[in-house]
């Protein structure tokens, strides 16, 4: 794109209805936000245990600033690797049921590392067709082929790996899809990894924290095996930051040595592991916020009753689909001005024709938050 071509660019985008601003809280993450001095009941967030502004989390973030200092100052193979860095991740593993775990910055730099360093041009990736935009671009920075199947079609990926004869594989998927809240199927996709000798990888964002007891996707469904690598990112259910990769001890030495966005990154700030050894005690010790998170989902159900018809999901990512882009972000302007915050997503996050309320439910919420949700839907939609 050529310099004079650029505001035309951004006019075309909102011409669509698909212009994208920000805005600035006033104060912190939680069920209730505060904008321009307004406040709003959200539910935007993926803080879904409630745990973003939890006072133990504070505290252990303040007692690791007191001790490691705000910043690492290098990357971890120079000297930014701390002993809480070292800590957390031998946490993370364990609670992961993995050998051993790798902190990262984010989930988008540990998918381009895992990606990247374990595919070359010569390698075939099986790709979800609704993975996250940071998976793709992952398959995209490897150089590997890229095949993409039909979303959660093992008849398709198994076509796919059929004909396909490279020796270097991989699947790679969300074990929870961030826009429509629905899973992967992690049992079936692993029998074809074993059966075509592929690595099976496996973005875990939306579900560490709320399946398998807390412990994400890979006990929900009591997969351990070393053909899996595992990532889970720590800023949503975990109420942290950054992210994680676990598998077998060979898999994390090679990010360690490989993974491009790992090797020439300033670590991960170490106060900031300091409170991810906080978070899963909590999520370990508190189950009741995944119950009322159970009964949030029910509660929204309601609006199912005006012919609104929510995608099943048993996650707190909770989609109303309405199709036109302008049309979405009025209702969601509507909702606005009665004090409700849920965001409309628009292409290219989903495709087009599936513009969206997403309503992100928090065990922070309260039942008649959620309560006065419904009826603000339904006052919209009736």
């Amino acid at each position: 794109m050529q310099p004079s071509e650029l505001g035309d660019a951004l006019t075309a985008l909102a011409v669509r209805s698909q212009l994208r601003t920000r805005v600035a809280l006033d104060r912190a993450q939680g069920p209730e936000i505060v904008i321009d001095s307004r406040h709003y009941l959200s539910f935007a967030s993926n803080d879904y245990l409630g745990l973003a502004n939890h006072p133990e989390l504070v505290l252990a973030a303040r007692a690791g600033l007191e001790r490691w200092g705000l910043g690492s100052g290098a990357s971890p193979l120079v000297t930014g690797h701390f002993a809480v860095h070292e800590a957390a991740e031998q946490a993370l593993a364990q609670f992961v049921a993995c050998p051993a775990a790798l902190l990262f910055g984010s989930g988008y730099t540990a998918n381009l590392a895992v990606l990247a360093s374990f595919l070359d041009k010569d390698a075939v990736v099986f790709a979800d067709k609704l993975n996250h935009a940071s998976l793709n671009d992952g398959c995209l920075l490897s150089r590997a082929r890229m095949r993409r199947f039909r979303h959660n079609d093992l008849d398709h990926l198994e076509d796919l790996l059929r004909a396909t004869p490279a020796r270097t594989r991989m699947i790679a998927v969300d074990a929870v899809y961030s826009m429509d809240g629905d899973e992967a199927p992690l049992t079936e996709l692993l029998a074809l990894a074993h059966k075509y000798d592929t690595w099976l990888y496996c973005d875990d964002a939306h579900g560490f924290g709320i399946l398998g007891a807390g412990h994400g996707s890979l006990a929900e469904h009591g997969i351990v095996d070393e053909r899996v690598i595992y990532m889970a990112t720590l800023g949503k259910a975990a109420g942290v930051s950054g992210a994680f990769v676990a598998a077998s001890q060979l898999v994390i030495d090679w990010l360690i040595n490989a993974g491009r966005t790992y090797i020439y990154s300033t670590a991960h700030p170490p106060a900031l592991a300091a409170a991810i050894l906080v978070s899963l005690q909590l999520i370990d010790a508190e189950s009741w916020r995944r119950e009322r998170l159970r009964q949030h989902i029910d509660s929204l159900r309601e609006i199912n009753d005006i012919g609104i018809k929510l995608k099943i999901s048993r996650l707190p990512i909770q989609p109303i689909i309405i199709g036109d882009n302008e049309q979405a972000l009025g209702l969601s302007q509507q909702l606005r001005q009665a004090g409700i915050w849920v965001p409309a997503i628009r292409p290219p996050t989903v495709a087009p024709g599936s513009a969206r309320l997403r309503v992100s439910l928090s065990a922070a919420h309260s039942a008649a938050q959620v309560a006065r949700l419904v009826h603000g839907i339904k006052d919209l939609l009736v």
